[in-house]
């Protein structure tokens, strides 16, 4: 949760999730909307690498980029419950499994 919070914490970095909720693009494609350098941008897109919020695809040269949405809700989630905004309860665990007919 961590490292999602710290990828969130940059607006380079939430402007960069924002345009991959449209679709995926590639990392010439996302650095076309900011004024900064390929190392800077390269430097974001790492940290959204480490927070698993996005998901890479290299093909040659290109590499593509996808917001890795579950994520981002699953580490929202978890921090709601934390602080007691949502009961723990009502927060997913990828382990759970829920059986037809129950909450």
């Amino acid at each position: 949760m961590n490292a999602v919070f710290k990828a969130l914490a940059d607006p380079t970095r939430r402007r960069v999730l924002e345009l991959l909720k449209t679709k995926p693009m590639t990392a010439g494609e996302l650095a076309e909307h900011f004024p900064f350098s390929k190392p800077t941008m390269s430097a974001h897109f790492a940290v959204l690498r480490e927070a698993d919020l996005v998901d890479v695809q290299k093909s040659g040269k290109t590499v593509v980029y996808r917001l890795k949405l579950s994520v981002l809700e699953d580490a929202l989630l978890g921090f709601a419950g934390a602080v007691g905004v949502i009961s723990r309860a009502a927060t997913p665990h990828k382990s759970r499994v829920l059986k037809k007919g129950t909450t």
